[in-house]
């Protein structure tokens, strides 16, 4: 198999909320938004974010276990400075998110960085790390 992903999906319990944060509050444009049942958003090349509706999720999983929340997952979004940790993470709190932990500098790795949980529980980290970078193709590069 290539190493690589296509699809992240996540079971939503409120799917309008979902939407309402992503493309409201991160000012995402969806991919594909099938009303009531999915929202897809490219995130990168050949990467694609789902964000399906729950009850839709588990039938799609042929499961009779309810969904529940999405645990130990962090998706991370890099900025190009400190403030821009902050006033991302400001605008966030003002589209629904939770703040879980305020813009800071982090305990590893020597970042500064903060938390936010959206509305269906999703964990967002966002991060200015200058001992990385994103190359033109895509690929991270350490160091």
């Amino acid at each position: 198999m290539d190493q690589r992903l296509h699809f992240i999906t996540f079971a939503t319990k409120d799917l309008n909320r979902a939407r309402a944060f992503y493309k409201d509050g991160l000012g995402w444009d969806p991919l594909m938004d099938v009303p009531g049942e999915i929202i897809f958003f490219q995130v990168g090349p050949g990467l694609v974010l789902g964000l399906f509706d729950a009850e839709k999720f588990d039938q799609d999983l042929n499961s009779t276990i309810p969904t529940t929340d999405v645990s130990g997952v962090t998706l991370s979004h890099n900025v190009d400075s400190a403030a821009a940790v902050s006033s991302t993470i400001e605008r966030l709190q003002a589209a629904g998110a939770t703040v879980l932990k305020p813009a800071q500098e982090g305990a590893f790795g020597g970042i500064f960085h903060g938390h936010v949980k959206d509305p269906n529980g999703v964990v967002w980290e966002i991060a200015h790390n200058p001992g990385w970078r994103i190359n033109d193709d895509g690929m991270v590069v350490f160091g």
